[in-house]
């Protein structure tokens, strides 16, 4: 990768025999937001993020920043700034103590860190009243804010960020996480943001690591991640999807032809070659299926509506498909489907995706 500002190389993490981490590799570039990606707990990410933070040490490896290994420098000479989940602000401070403590920290002038301070507040739109409150005064995303705003005042390298949004109601969470993507275009900063939540890697982000049980499935764009998943886990845990299971029977100008468990056929497009006779998993979005008459289309599925459910901007239709049930996502303007009525449901191969088994 050209102009790489942060590489773990061969990165592994124990406590005790307990393996957090195995063996990881990841470059992440210069002015790139990158999201790290897993369950909540025991996938890895956090620890990779406070190894980089210096308040964590490998077991093995080495990790980089700029070309310079960094495991001997202590946290506080790493210029990054970090934002965590609880704020982690002194309650005894006022908002314009808190921001410019870390410039304090690193013997800046007064009269510099005044105008400082005053400049990464109006950055996160926080109004000059709110420099005199307490952190006791303020709401939980004028608290985010004003963490923000001291993990950015001092101009630091890169920008660390551990779950910061999710003790924030959705409306809200939603709303800085616009805010972030555009300081993030406004400053050309690096940020390496750890999340459990699929939607904010998915809007925020340059790139995704999608982590299991320490090490990473997959690492690409929002859309590849999304539309072209490498693994099952990847697949299931990344939005909502229809895996069904099949052998490819064979494949013709970058189709596959996929013979289903229940005997019947679909097909798939394919980036690559797959040999007769192997399994695979196929993925098909709830949001790319339609319902309706049959008509030309790459897939067919005779079925019933099990269930229907308006879910405000969208309609939730369950399929029974025997050896596989289905789950189709509707525009809130579709027609009802009542339980019971049979279907026809239609997709085509290019939203069709295989999964090696």
């Amino acid at each position: 990768m050209t102009d790489c500002r942060i590489r773990f190389e061969n990165i592994s993490k124990s406590y005790g025999d307990f393996k957090v981490i195995d063996g990881l590799n990841l470059d992440i570039g210069k002015g790139e937001f990158v999201s790290l990606l897993g369950p909540p707990s025991g996938s890895g990410k956090t620890t990779l993020l406070m190894m980089l933070a210096g308040f964590e040490s490998p077991s093995s490896g080495t990790i980089y920043v700029d070309g310079k290994p960094i495991n001997a420098v202590p946290s506080y000479k790493r210029n990054m700034g970090v934002v965590f989940q609880n704020y982690a602000l002194f309650p005894h401070m006022t908002v314009g103590e808190n921001v410019a403590f870390p410039l304090q920290m690193r013997g800046v002038g007064k009269g510099e860190i005044g105008k400082l301070v005053d400049k990464v507040l109006d950055m996160v739109q926080l109004s000059p009243p709110m420099r005199e409150r307490k952190p006791s005064q303020l709401s939980g995303g004028q608290q985010q804010r004003v963490a923000l705003a001291r993990a950015l005042v001092f101009e630091p390298g890169v920008v660390l960020m551990d779950e910061p949004l999710g003790a924030l109601d959705k409306q809200l969470r939603e709303q800085m996480q616009l805010d972030i993507r555009a300081l993030h275009s406004r400053l050309g900063l690096t940020i390496v943001f750890v999340t459990h939540d699929q939607g904010e890697a998915l809007t925020m982000s340059d790139r995704i690591a999608v982590f299991n049980k320490g090490k990473i499935e997959q690492i690409g764009t929002p859309r590849a991640i999304y539309d072209e998943p490498q693994t099952r886990f990847v697949a299931e845990f990344i939005g909502e999807t229809n895996l069904a299971e099949g052998i490819i029977e064979r494949m013709e100008n970058a189709r596959a032809f996929i013979r289903l468990k229940d005997g019947g056929t679909l097909t798939a497009a394919s980036k690559e070659t797959l040999a007769a006779g192997q399994k695979v998993l196929l993925s098909i979005r709830p949001e790319r299926i339609e319902l309706g008459s049959e008509d030309n289309s790459d897939n067919l599925l005779r079925t019933r509506v099990v269930d229907s459910v308006y879910q405000g901007d969208h309609l939730r239709i369950q399929l029974d498909g025997s050896a596989h049930d289905f789950i189709v996502r509707l525009d809130r303007k579709s027609r009802e489907w009542t339980p019971g009525t049979d279907v026809v449901a239609k997709f085509s191969a290019a939203d069709c995706w295989t999964i090696a088994a």
